[in-house]
């Protein structure tokens, strides 16, 4: 008899200056289900800290509206411009404040984890990333922002990373994965 998993709900976010992407999927213990999906556009303001304030205030609304337990969150990756590093990290600050503010627990991913975690490739690409979860998810919006889909593969790469059981449970062949994960392979 399967023990009976508690429901959770975590949020996703990779932080923009431009745009910040989101996305909230449910864990029942029978997979994951797709909840919201969307972004936080910063286009239309010129002062980076209002801007902050901005991706503070639709956090903190998103956080109201689905009272998620945890958040998933892309780390900053290191560049070249330090300038725009600054204000990477400033714009994760303030999703990270929102979060604080509603005592959430906060998971941090690099990069290539969450595209890992997603595709099985760590240099994959965010249409790539998007498909698949697309895939796993069943949902369609062919028209969304790339930056929402990987707000969404920081939550699902959550999912995967503390769905983990104990022990080594490493596939160490394709047929090995496909059992393992049936619900990412189509």
């Amino acid at each position: 008899m399967k023990k009976q998993t508690k429901e959770r709900i975590i949020l996703g976010i990779d932080p923009g200056t431009t745009i910040t992407g989101y996305g909230v999927i449910r864990d029942t213990g029978c997979g994951p289900e797709l909840l919201s999906i969307g972004f936080i556009d910063l286009t239309k303001f010129g002062d980076h800290y209002v801007k902050l304030k901005h991706i503070f205030d639709r956090t903190t609304g998103i956080i109201d509206e689905y009272h998620p337990d945890e958040l998933a969150i892309e780390a900053p990756f290191y560049g070249k411009n330090v300038q725009s590093m600054l204000k990477l990290g400033r714009a994760q600050g303030a999703a990270i404040a929102a979060a604080l503010s509603r005592s959430l627990p906060i998971f941090e991913y690099a990069p290539r984890k969450i595209k890992m975690s997603i595709t099985g490739r760590g240099a994959a690409s965010k249409e790539q990333v998007a498909s698949m979860l697309m895939n796993i998810l069943k949902f369609k919006k062919p028209d969304m922002e790339l930056d929402a889909t990987d707000g969404l593969a920081a939550a699902m790469c959550h999912f995967y990373q503390s769905g983990k059981p104990s022990g080594n449970s490493r596939a160490t062949s394709w047929k090995q994965f496909i059992k393992n994960n049936p619900g990412r392979v189509k």
